[in-house]
Formats: C-alpha cells, sequence, structure tokens
C-alpha cells in the first residue's frame, strides 16, 4: 500500500507558527492533502508533550493515532532540535530532524537534555548550545532506533551545508557520529538531481518533507513508500530510510527547487535576485549597498559538487517535483492563494477529487478537468511533465513557479485543452 508521509513539521508551540498547527488540524488537512503518516513535530516541548501522550494512543508499532478517530492519519513522533555553538572559525547554527519509536524514547531524551540545561521550555525547536555531534550520542544513547538526520541540509542560515553556519563535509560536522546519519533532508530549495552532484551523499538517503508552520502547508513536500499494511510500523519506516530502500521507498515529493526562498543568491531589501555566475562577477557583494549578498542554495551546491549538473548516480530514490493545488488556482484565478476565492475552489475540488495529492499525482486530465476546470487540468498536466516557468526565490523571497501560458487559457468557443 503507498503510504505518503511528511514527517517534519511543527506545533503551536514553535515560534512563527500557526495557532491552529495542533493535532486535531493536522489530522483534517492531511486527509485534504492525502497523507497518511505525519510526524507530530516539537516532542521536547513539555507541554506538547503532555497534549501528544493525552491524545494519542499506539495503533501500529511506534505509530500514533488520535483517540476516537478512524486512524486514517497515522503520527509518528518528532522534533527539530537547533545547535548554536562555536566551532574551528565560525559560529555554527544546525538543525537536526530526530524520529523517535516511543514516548519512553523521548523521556528519555528530555531528561538528558535537562541536565545539561537546555531550556526546552521556551519554544517548540529549542535552541542549545550542543554540538551537533554531541546532540546525535545523546539521543542514539536514549534510544539506538531513534533516527538523527540534518535538517533542510542546505538552507545558508540553519543547516548542516549552510553558506553561512554550516561545514564542507558532514563529518566535519559529526566526526565519529557521522556513521550513524542515514540520510539529509533536502529542504525546500534544492531538489535530488542537485544533491547527486556530491558523491560523498551517494550512500545517504534524500528525504523531503514539509517543514510546515501551518497546517495547510503540509505535504509541501513529502516521502512515498510502498509498505505492506500488516508490517506499517516506526521500524519499518526507520528500516527503509537506513537501508535505502527502493523497493519500499518509491519517491520524493518535491517543490521545484527554483521555487525555495533560497534557491539563489541575493539581497531581499535591494531586490538583487542572482545566479551564482552573477554572483561571482559581484564578489558575492550586492551592488547596491555594496554589502555581502545571502549565498543561495544553488551557489553552494556548485562550490561542494564533485560533479557536473545533470550527473546521476546509481541507487537513487526517484523524485516528482510539483506544485501545490492552491498555487495552481490560484495562478489561473489571478488571486492570492489564501484568498476566500481559491480557498473556495480548493474545497470544492478536494471534495469531487478525494485529495489534493491523488488530483496532483493519480487523475486523469479528463478526470481533472470534469472536477476543476480545462485551466487546472492543462495546468496540472505542465507540472507533472516538468514545463513550468520559474522565477527562484532568494534571501528569503520565496520564488514563483509558473505552471501555465497565457495562451492555455481557454477561449469561449473551446471545450477542452488537453
Amino acid at each position: 500500500m503507498r503510504y505518503i508521509a511528511d514527517l517534519h513539521i511543527h506545533s503551536k508551540y514553535s515560534r512563527a507558527c500557526s495557532k491552529n498547527l495542533d493535532l486535531e488540524h493536522n489530522e483534517i488537512w492531511a486527509k485534504k492533502k492525502g497523507i497518511q503518516i505525519v510526524g507530530t513535530g516539537d516532542f521536547t516541548h513539555p507541554v506538547w508533550f503532555k497534549e501528544l501522550k493525552e491524545k494519542l494512543v499506539e495503533d501500529k508499532p511506534g505509530l500514533f493515532k488520535l483517540k476516537e478517530s478512524d486512524g486514517k492519519v497515522l503520527f509518528m513522533l518528532t522534533a527539530e532540535l537547533s545547535c548554536i555553538y562555536k566551532q574551528g572559525d565560525k559560529v555554527r547554527r544546525i538543525h537536526l530532524c530526530v524520529f523517535a519509536p516511543s514516548f519512553e524514547s523521548v523521556e528519555k531524551i528530555v531528561a538528558a537534555l535537562l541536565k545539561r540545561g537546555v531550556n526546552i521550555s521556551s519554544d517548540g525547536r529549542p535552541i542549545m548550545g550542543l554540538h551537533a555531534d554531541e546532540l546525535t550520542k545523546i539521543i542514539l544513547e536514549a534510544d539506538k532506533y531513534c533516527m538523527v538526520i540534518p535538517a533542510h541540509a542546505w538552507t545558508p542560515w540553519f543547516s548542516v551545508f549552510g553558506s553561512n553556519s554550516g561545514f564542507d563535509t558532514l563529518e566535519e560536522c559529526f566526526g565519529e557520529m557521522t556513521k550513524y546519519i542515514y540520510g539529509i533532508e533536502t529542504g525546500l530549495s534544492s531538489d535530488p538531481p542537485m544533491n547527486w552532484r556530491l558523491s560523498m551523499l551517494d550512500n545517504l538517503t534524500l528525504i523531503s518533507n514539509s517543514d510546515a508552520h501551518s497546517s495547510a502547508n503540509l505535504g509541501r513536500e513529502a516521502n512515498v513508500f510502498e509498505i505492506d499494511e500488516e508490517k506499517l510500523s516506526y521500524d519499518e519506516i526507520y528500516r527503509i530510510i537506513k537501508d535505502k530502500d527502493k523497493k519500499n521507498f518509491l519517491y520524493t515529493i518535491e517543490f521545484f527547487p527554483e521555487e525555495g526562498k533560497y534557491h539563489h543568491d541575493g539581497h531581499r531589501s535591494c531586490n538583487i535576485n542572482f545566479t551564482p555566475q552573477e554572483s561571482n562577477k559581484n564578489k558575492d557583494i550586492c551592488p547596491i549597498c555594496k554589502k555581502k549578498l545571502t549565498i543561495g542554495v544553488l551557489n553552494r551546491v556548485d562550490v561542494l559538487a564533485d560533479r557536473d549538473e545533470g550527473f546521476e548516480p546509481k541507487n537513487i530514490i526517484p523524485f516528482k517535483s510539483l506544485v501545490p493545488l492552491p498555487e495552481v488556482i490560484s495562478e489561473i484565478l489571478e488571486v492570492g492563494k489564501n484568498s476566500k476565492k481559491v480557498q473556495a475552489a480548493y474545497e470544492e475540488i478536494i471534495e469531487k477529487g478525494g485529495s489534493e495529492f491523488e488530483i496532483l499525482l493519480d487523475r486523469s486530465y479528463e478526470e481533472i478537468e470534469a472536477i476543476g476546470s480545462p485551466e487546472i487540468a492543462m495546468a496540472i498536466k505542465n507540472i507533472r511533465e516538468n514545463r513550468v516557468e520559474p522565477v527562484a526565490g532568494y534571501d528569503g523571497v520565496y520564488g514563483v513557479i509558473k505552471a501555465i501560458k497565457p495562451g492555455q487559457i481557454l477561449k469561449p468557443e473551446q471545450k477542452s485543452l488537453i
């Protein structure tokens, strides 16, 4: 059976997150999106952890459902932890995704962090002065079946390879604990082909998640597994990622990386959006204010890559790049994606089409046209065939993906675009 899993999200206890980011809303939105497995996020936060224990019951080994729910959405215990510390000549800011198989494992992690003076009550994603290798050791000593994965591995400010605070190799960051790092999260501003350019990542599993700060953003990136229902468990997901099992890890669902807000280099306050080549010509300096540019993901990949663009190593996990359905509707209606008009259209097509991923991945163009419109069917066809026009994001500004051309808007005399 196909399971779509989004394993990195936050809760209402993380800063800059929606107050409705709770289990109930996440279940509602997971069903709308077509997601079967959702991370809880923020399991170190004491109030949120108490709520998790009160509201969740184990349904499959290591996977939990809301009490009294139908169990169509399962939750896995997850968190993102922030390490800020000095190593070498730089201040390092590393975010780590942590997966845990049980409440008991989480309690051991929390106890170990409290023993080291970490303020876990300050935020759903607590900040600590522990080195990444030390934190990894603490987590695996709590439970060897926990998993630590570098979050959004290329983001400039808070990641293992980030241009402003990261490292050039995993070994520099994790030392002797590197052998326990089985994967990395590619993040919104990079996709698998960009990561395939680095031979040092060949044996790692590339995973993708939404890092959602609101329930409506669930599934903007995700992982697609094929698992027999009787085998579904935390241990099986752990094994698939650890072993990079191509049979059971079907593909990742990706943003087009240009849509990520750190794909290009740039300077937001001066509206400077540069490719790596343009940055190089300007010696990484903003031509307007003469300050240093924020060096984005594409540039950073170029710096560390030992292969040419387009290289495809063996044993890869496939991927599919998508545009969230509200953005597709927004482009066609020419109004904001959060507008009431878009929301109404989205709810209508979801009600008819089953779920967002069913529409984006599975439905025929004729079916999409019938439940939506010819323009939506054409836009999804363009997305599936990678015929989109991207405007890359930079320095915290999201990019834009154009999925339909003006000539593909239905004329009055036309009955179909497909």
